[in-house]
């Protein structure tokens, strides 16, 4: 799996429980054989991607605050290819 997938699969965790679509991404990158954020990205559906598109920033700020920069730059990526 990607390591961009990967942070962003370990996000989508705490998503799982309140959210279907949070469920439903985690599902799709856990199961999928993508080899890379792009082919993720075409695999999404207008719901997902607008869901990706409400989360990935907070969570993206969440890691700078914790000076995590490498997840914050790795989930970045995944927000900027989204936009």
């Amino acid at each position: 799996m990607d390591k961009t997938l990967g942070y962003l699969r370990e996000i989508l965790s705490n998503y799982t429980d309140e959210h279907s679509v949070g469920r439903h991404i985690y599902r799709k990158i856990s199961k999928g054989t993508f080899t890379s954020e792009e082919s993720f990205i075409r695999d999404l559906n207008q719901e997902e991607i607008n869901f990706l598109n409400h989360m990935l920033p907070r969570e993206i700020n969440y890691a700078k605050e914790e000076q995590d920069e490498k997840r914050a730059h790795e989930l970045n990526e995944v927000y900027e290819l989204l936009v």
